[in-house]
């Protein structure tokens, strides 16, 4: 009878282990980490579109002087329902790249913040593409999550 009375705990301690162990890769809310597919981005001055990207359209310009900058521009990014967005996972970051930067330049407040400032160099035209990234801030082994087509920057 003694023996029988310990087994009691010892089957019940490994019902819980393996209920408990089977349980770990569940969400305990029932939901995943979801995040959007950016499909598009908008580009803003001071709450107002200056540019809006859908896909492979892109509708408007990016225009400063030669020898000034812009104000701060925000990006937000366009899901497919369309929706506004901005990333929030701690290791998404912006890259961005102007085909000519003799032309003009992106300078951000913050390193890898989702805005900044366009300054133009030299009176011409180029374009700017802007990647968000994953990965740990200018990694080389982070990667495109998404990438925009080419903006056409106009500096006059």
């Amino acid at each position: 009878m003694f023996a029988r009375v310990h087994r009691l705990p010892v089957i019940a301690l490994i019902a819980s282990s393996v209920f408990a162990l089977g349980a770990c890769g569940d969400d305990p809310v029932g939901a995943e980490e979801e995040h959007s597919d950016p499909v598009g981005l908008v580009i803003t001055l001071g709450g107002v579109d200056l540019v809006t990207v859908n896909g492979s359209t892109v509708t408007g310009t990016l225009t400063v002087e030669a020898g000034q900058e812009t104000a701060h521009l925000d990006l937000e990014f366009l899901d497919e329902d369309g929706d506004r967005f901005s990333p929030t996972d701690a290791d998404e970051w912006l890259r961005v790249t102007i085909a000519d930067p003799t032309t003009a330049t992106w300078e951000q407040d913050e390193p890898g913040e989702f805005g900044g400032h366009l300054q133009g160099r030299s009176v011409g035209v180029t374009v700017v593409t802007f990647d968000i990234m994953h990965g740990a801030l200018n990694s080389t082994a982070a990667h495109a999550d998404y990438t925009s087509p080419g903006i056409p920057v106009v500096i006059n």
